[in-house]
């Protein structure tokens, strides 16, 4: 195994036994969105509160699964917690796009390297892409936060 594997598999076990921004927010204020993926059983539940600027000023992430479900998931909260929404379905057009899947029925752009530099610990999931049928893990968080942003802006 290469020493970037080694280091991209530290980042997510890291995530994975000390996730960030773990729990529930109070639902009012907080918008409250589920995702489960019925092939493995990961479940993610994500709170969010956005301000009326369309900043994500409170998130928090709760549920159960796999080492690559549960770290995307505190990836994901950390690298969007602070930020505005349009920043947010940004760094998810490129997550998505390094996970090779469609978004609306059209295949995503290959990041660029300066996007995936800029993913920072999300491009550790990189390697998901070989196992198929762990890409739905990966993505599980990002889809839920997707549903959550949604409901937050209708």
């Amino acid at each position: 195994m290469s020493d970037i594997e080694d280091l991209y598999r530290e980042i997510i076990l890291d995530h994975y036994r000390s996730p960030r921004n773990a729990g529930e927010l109070e639902t009012p204020p907080a918008t409250k969105a589920e995702g489960f993926n019925p092939l493995c059983g990961d479940e993610i539940v994500v709170y969010l509160i956005l301000d009326d600027a369309g900043i994500i000023t409170d998130l928090k992430v709760g549920g159960q699964g796999c080492s690559i479900s549960q770290s995307s998931a505190s990836m994901m909260s950390a690298a969007v917690k602070g930020k505005t929404v349009e920043h947010a379905r940004e760094v998810m057009k490129t997550f998505k796009g390094l996970m090779s899947i469609a978004e609306t029925g059209a295949e995503l752009t290959e990041p660029t390297p300066d996007e995936i530099r800029k993913l920072g610990d999300l491009a550790a999931l990189r390697g998901v892409v070989k196992f198929p049928t762990r890409i739905k893990c990966a993505t599980l968080s990002w889809n839920t936060l997707d549903e959550a942003l949604n409901e937050a802006q209708a």
